[in-house]
C-alpha cells in the first residue's frame, strides 16, 4: 500500500537534513522552501516586529545548516526538530537583545498560515489512502488507465495511442473503472 502523504513529506524532509549534514546546499533550498513558513511563524510568536523574526528565521537556517548532521530521525520527526533549533535560536536573540517583548494578551493574534489544519490534511490522508486502496482493487490494466489518465494528465488520445487501443475502448473502459471506484467509496 503506498504511503500516506504526511510520511512521504517526512521522509523527504529527513533525507533533505541528511544531505545539508553533508554540505550540500541545494537540499538546504529544499528544507527552506518546506518548512520557512512554518518556522517564520514561530519567529513572529516570539518577535512582533516582523525585521525581527525574518533576522530570527536567517539565524536559525544557519544553525541548521552547522547542526544538521546531529539531526538523528529517531529521536524527532524532523519539523519537531526544527522547531525546537528555530525556538531556541530565536529566544537567545531575544536574550542576546535584552529586550522584553510584553503587551497585551489582546495584541496577540493568528498567524497567518495558508496550509490546510492539522485535521484537514488527516481527512485528505484518510480519502487519499482510500482511493488508492480502490484503485488497488481494479483490474491491473484497468487501474493502469485510471492512474494514466487522472495522476499523470494524459488524454484519452494519448492513452489509446500509447496503449494501442482504439479511443472507444479506452474511454469504455476508464468510464466502468469510475464507476467501481465510485461503488467502492460508496
Amino acid at each position: 500500500m503506498t504511503e500516506p502523504p504526511a510520511s512521504l513529506e517526512r521522509a523527504a524532509l529527513v533525507a533533505a537534513l541528511r544531505r545539508v549534514g553533508q554540505g550540500d546546499r541545494a537540499a538546504l533550498q529544499e528544507v527552506y522552501r518546506r518548512t520557512s513558513s512554518k518556522l517564520y511563524g514561530v519567529c513572529l510568536r516570539i518577535f512582533p516586529d516582523r525585521d525581527d523574526a525574518e533576522d530570527a528565521l536567517q539565524d536559525a537556517y544557519i544553525n541548521v545548516w552547522q547542526k544538521a548532521a546531529q539531526f538523528d530521525p529517531a529521536r524527532a520527526s524532523p519539523i519537531t526538530w526544527l522547531v525546537a533549533l528555530t525556538r531556541n535560536k530565536a529566544i537567545d536573540r531575544l536574550r542576546a537583545s535584552g529586550r522584553r517583548i510584553a503587551a497585551p494578551i489582546e495584541a496577540a493574534g493568528e498567524i497567518a498560515d495558508d496550509r490546510p489544519d492539522a485535521e484537514a490534511c488527516l481527512i485528505e490522508a484518510e480519502a487519499d489512502e482510500r482511493i488508492l486502496a480502490c484503485i488497488q482493487m481494479l483490474d491491473k490494466s484497468d487501474a493502469t488507465l485510471i492512474r494514466t489518465a487522472f495522476f499523470e494528465g494524459s488524454t484519452y488520445a494519448d492513452i489509446a495511442e500509447r496503449a494501442s487501443m482504439p479511443l472507444g475502448t479506452v474511454k469504455s473502459r476508464i468510464r466502468r473503472a469510475l464507476l467501481k471506484l465510485r461503488s467502492c467509496l460508496a
